[in-house]
């Protein structure tokens, strides 16, 4: 059922979202870092079946120099091809190649990014490791390393989505001017992320986006991932200010406002994962008004399909 705000209330959604004063030092020391810490690229076939796209198992350098890995599928053809950069929905990972042609049929490069620490909970699976240790966390991503921005589990992930538009920008067929990013869910937050910190993402879709308006979304879902904060807090109940403090550093509302490429969301509005509010007020943040597609009937699976195709012609009419 509907249990938001109405739509026309939520088109003009523009709540006060908390922006830390070195929100901007902040990701541009983190992502100087990533780069200056090296690392070294690797692409070779993958052992698929698929033949009638190419198909590369890629290893990347992302937050610390640590590598990522990455699926790279591609028409068979020179360049130079627009590119699409998709991240994954939570808990997911990158999968099988077989789970990802529709890009490279509609003739893109397409670099789907293995998500680190997780790829366990649905699909088939993924293959890069998360690293890093943590303080005490509720199960799951969302509060790992939460005591401060500099520790916190989504600062390695959004730098990982960055460097993620790095590598395609070495590859010699990707154009350069037409990358994309794009995901669902998770996927779609990382999308507004890369979208604001890289300044060559020329298009940003985000499905359902995740990690957006923490402070309102804490408070009226009971689902996870967002109920991993409350329950958190539930026990660790004096420090909500620093929790609230670090979210903010990755908060979809503060990405948006640096958005300058075309940009397209999808929004559910029966979704108990990213109440459409959040959504919207991430959308409604952006210097210029992003495409929404709207589906009034449905919850987090959004337009599934449907959005899918959506989404790549819009992708073709702002890529060119």
């Amino acid at each position: 059922m509907i249990t938001d705000l109405p739509l026309e209330q939520l088109r003009t959604y523009r709540p006060e979202v908390a922006e830390p004063a070195d929100f901007d030092e902040f990701w541009a020391r983190t992502i100087a870092e990533a780069r200056a810490a090296g690392g070294a690229a690797e692409s070779v076939p993958a052992d698929t079946p698929v033949t009638a796209v190419r198909v590369e198992d890629v290893t990347f350098p992302g937050f610390g120099g640590e590598p990522v890995r990455a699926w790279y599928l591609a028409p068979h053809a020179d360049g130079p091809l627009p590119c699409v950069v998709e991240f994954i929905g939570y808990g997911g990972g990158r999968g099988l190649p077989h789970e990802h042609l529709a890009h490279a049929a509609a003739g893109y490069a397409h670099l789907v990014m293995d998500t680190r620490g997780q790829g366990s909970s649905w699909g088939t699976g993924g293959d890069t490791p998360d690293p890093h240790g943590a303080g005490p966390a509720f199960a799951g991503m969302m509060t790992r390393g939460i005591e401060s921005p500099d520790t916190y589990y989504y600062r390695r992930l959004v730098t990982d989505a960055v460097r993620a538009v790095d590598h395609v920008l070495t590859r010699p067929e990707v154009d350069p001017t037409r990358v994309a990013v794009t995901g669902i869910s998770q996927g779609g937050g990382l999308a507004l992320a890369a979208g604001a910190l890289h300044d060559q993402v020329a298009a940003v879709a985000a499905d359902v986006p995740f990690l957006c308006h923490f402070e309102r979304a804490v408070r009226i879902t009971d689902a996870r991932p967002y109920s991993e904060i409350a329950a958190y807090l539930s026990v660790r109940r004096n420090v909500a200010e620093q929790v609230f403090r670090t979210l903010s550093y990755v908060d979809g509302v503060s990405m948006a406002r640096r958005i300058t490429a075309p940009t397209m969301i999808s929004v559910a509005l029966m979704d108990a994962i990213c109440p459409p509010s959040t959504v919207f007020a991430a959308a409604n943040a952006m210097p210029t008004p992003p495409q929404v597609e709207v589906y009034h009937f449905n919850d987090h699976e959004g337009g599934a399909g449907e959005q899918v195709l959506r989404s790549l012609r819009w992708l073709g009419e702002v890529l060119g």
